[in-house]
This record gives C-alpha cells, sequence and structure tokens, in this order.
C-alpha cells in the first residue's frame, strides 16, 4: 500500500513539474539567456565602458571613434562618417553622443595633444 501512495505522490509531483515548465520554461529560459549573455558581454566587450572627461583628450577621442590615436586623417574621417551617420539626431540618434564624435573630430583636425 505504502509503495501504491509513493508512486502515486511522485507521479502527481512529476505531472505538477511538467505543467510548471510547460507554462513558465520559455520565460525562465529567456531569463537566463539575457543574464548570460549580461554576463558574457561584460567580460568579453570591445567597448569602452567608462564616462566622458570634462576636456577631452587624443585617448579619449580615439576611444570615441573606435581608432588609434596615430592613425591617418583619412582612417580617421572614415571612423567619424560611419559613426556619425549610426548617431546622428535627425535619424533617432542621441544628440549629446553626436557632440561628443564631433568634438573627436575636430580634436584630431585641430592636431592638438
Amino acid at each position: 500500500m505504502s509503495t501504491t501512495v509513493f508512486v502515486g505522490l511522485s507521479l502527481a509531483a512529476i505531472g505538477y513539474t511538467g505543467r510548471y515548465l510547460a507554462r513558465y520554461g520559455k520565460l525562465i529560459t529567456e531569463n537566463l539567456m539575457k543574464t548570460s549573455s549580461i554576463i558574457a558581454e561584460g567580460l568579453s566587450s570591445k567597448y569602452y565602458k567608462g564616462g566622458f572627461d570634462a576636456k577631452m583628450n587624443r585617448r579619449e577621442a580615439a576611444l570615441v571613434l573606435g581608432v588609434s590615436p596615430t592613425m591617418s586623417k583619412t582612417r580617421i574621417r572614415d571612423a567619424y562618417r560611419r559613426l556619425i551617420i549610426l548617431n546622428h539626431p535627425d535619424r533617432g540618434g542621441s544628440p549629446y553622443i553626436a557632440a561628443k564624435i564631433n568634438e573627436a573630430k575636430e580634436l584630431f583636425e585641430s592636431g592638438a595633444k
């Protein structure tokens, strides 16, 4: 008799677990995937995570444009065009980011050290 009760309770537990996973399994899996991708992105991101300095320097300008500080003017101009097209305020980009991209380009054009 106790074996029958144990088997019945086990089947009920398996059934309730299956029903729970059928209802919420997709949400749990999506949340797990989001969390793991955020962790992986934070560990291997190629983008600079810091904020902006009050006065932009060559290092920060290079980080904004995604180029080396010693690159040629044509490559810097190409990087500027690529970024400003993606971040232009008229196309839904941030005016602040566009201003920082422009500031970085002007810093390289002026030749400031």
